[in-house]
């Protein structure tokens, strides 16, 4: 994801969420709509997520020190587990509250056609936000499914935005549907039945962004796609018999660790492992831009069938 592109994406959706925080408390004011209430603290629940992830960019690009030897790029993903937190407990649970507190003391709507005029251009509005952060998820996604790009992207802000901004127009279309029933019926039941749906979706949500996060938190590996080009890229070249073993980890969304055992001739000299290392990290780095932190071991392979039962760890990961 370029880093123009997600900002972008965030910014469209902080812009349409602040301003539709902002009717939608007036509406609920006037009308006193459950609804409207939980649409409105969802929207600033989303407001607020959308600087975090502006606050978890800028940190990221903090430059490597002493007690952050890898830098600080994994300060991304931090922020956007935050921003699953809040909309799960902020939004969702608020909602869900809200929603059995209209259950237990319904409530008439006052001056319906306000919350009904304000959720149809927030619904206009958060449409247009949904369309940036498709457009801006396009020119990165590739040939992913929408599901593969939200569960295997490095970068979390788009797929955040997404998710917010689905959940953001699904719940205004619950609140739509909600207030036109209390509206048709005269029964305020629907309103709060509207409010439950919300925060429900909400939860949903957040929970699906919590555990998609905290895989990246924990540290994920490169995708089989680009382990591959770097087994390729490793082993395209004369200079090394096969990789001994590899392992891979992204220190940040665009900040990929590439640590290799390879294993060379033995008749060759240092400085000749020396100048086919530099060689390969070269092709590594070609094949998948993300790969910036490069660590190979030259090693003499020795044939697990030939060498003694101690040494059966070795797992060859290459080709002849």
């Amino acid at each position: 994801m370029s880093a123009s592109g997600g900002t972008r994406a965030i910014i469209a959706a902080f812009l349409a969420n602040t301003g539709i925080a902002l009717t939608k408390f007036i509406a609920w004011f006037f009308s006193g709509s459950a609804s409207m209430l939980a649409e409105a603290v969802h929207s600033v629940a989303d407001a607020g997520n959308q600087l975090l992830l502006i606050l978890g960019g800028r940190q990221a690009r903090k430059k490597a020190d002493q007690e952050h030897p890898f830098g600080y790029g994994r300060e991304r993903y931090v922020y956007a587990f935050v921003v699953a937190i809040i909309l799960f407990s902020v939004g969702g649970i608020f909602s869900i509250y809200e929603g059995v507190d209209k259950l237990q003391h319904p409530h008439e709507l006052e001056n319906w056609w306000l919350p009904m005029l304000v959720l149809s251009i927030a619904i206009v509005l958060e449409s247009f936000s949904l369309r940036t952060a498709v457009g801006e998820s396009n020119h990165v996604r590739g040939k992913q499914s929408w599901v593969q790009f939200v569960r295997h992207a490095k970068a979390p802000e788009l797929p955040v935005v997404l998710l917010e901004d689905v959940a953001a127009l699904l719940g205004l279309v619950f609140a739509f549907i909600a207030v036109g029933l209390t509206v048709l019926t005269g029964n305020p039941l629907f309103d709060a039945i509207g409010t439950l749906m919300i925060g429900t979706l909400l939860i949903l949500v957040a929970i699906i962004l919590g555990i998609e996060t905290k895989s990246l938190l924990v540290g994920e590996g490169a995708t089989e796609a680009d382990h591959a080009k770097i087994e390729r890229a490793i082993l395209d070249g004369p200079e090394a018999d096969r990789i001994i073993h590899m392992k891979t980890l992204y220190l940040g969304p665009d900040e990929l660790l590439v640590a290799a055992k390879v294993g060379f001739h033995a008749d060759q000299r240092l400085q000749e492992v020396s100048t086919a290392t530099n060689v390969i990290e070269q092709r590594i780095r070609e094949a998948v831009s993300a790969a910036r932190v490069i660590y190979l071991e030259p090693d003499v392979y020795v044939d697990p069938a030939a060498a003694a039962p101690a040494t059966d760890a070795i797992v060859i990961k290459g080709l002849e």
